[in-house]
């Protein structure tokens, strides 16, 4: 049996699940998220303030649904309540973020700017000018998001230049051997 996809999902309060079908929607004080159930052998009921999510088979990918869904419904559940957050963090000679009205322009050491406009959901703030911090209710989103900045200037090996998470740590090389 699935160790994650047996566990009940808490429904704290403020929040409301609806299931109708095959989607869950799931609102909260901070907005609202459905989710679309792909695999007709997990039921997914709602009672006395929580989710349970039961499979009807025992098949390896309806297990792997099971605790791919129930997952997916417990950060619908912390997303619409508390949100998510990435942070980023910009190292190199000059590079830096600047915030024009909802877009974000990097200088990441190419010969033109980078003008990064965050899709509907996800707020980018400029915590100062060599660190970001892109947030909202969609983990999945916020992710991607978070992942497509950093794909503009992975971090250098050698000299760490580049965008990296912030508890991320680079693996620094070694440079050349001074010759004789």
């Amino acid at each position: 049996m699935s160790r994650i996809g047996r566990l009940p999902i808490k429904i704290v309060s403020g929040v409301t699940v609806k299931v109708d079908n095959d989607v869950v929607t799931v609102s909260g004080p901070l907005g609202t998220l459905s989710q679309h159930i792909a695999n007709d052998k997990i039921k997914i009921k709602v009672e006395n303030d929580e989710i349970i999510l039961t499979r009807l088979t025992e098949a390896k990918p309806v297990k792997a649904a099971h605790g791919l869904y129930r997952s997916l419904l417990a950060n619908m559940v912390e997303g619409v309540t508390k949100g998510f957050q990435k942070n980023l963090i910009i190292s190199g000679v000059g590079f830096r973020a600047v915030a024009q009205g909802e877009k974000v322009v990097l200088n990441i050491g190419y010969s033109h700017t980078i003008d990064v406009i965050p899709p509907e959901g996800i707020k980018i703030e400029i915590v100062s000018p060599t660190e970001l911090a892109v947030k909202g209710i969609d983990k999945v989103l916020v992710g991607q998001v978070a992942a497509n900045i950093k794909a503009y200037r992975k971090p250098d090996p050698y000299h760490g230049y580049g965008i990296r998470y912030k508890d991320e740590t680079i693996l620094r090389k070694e440079g050349k051997a001074a010759g004789k």
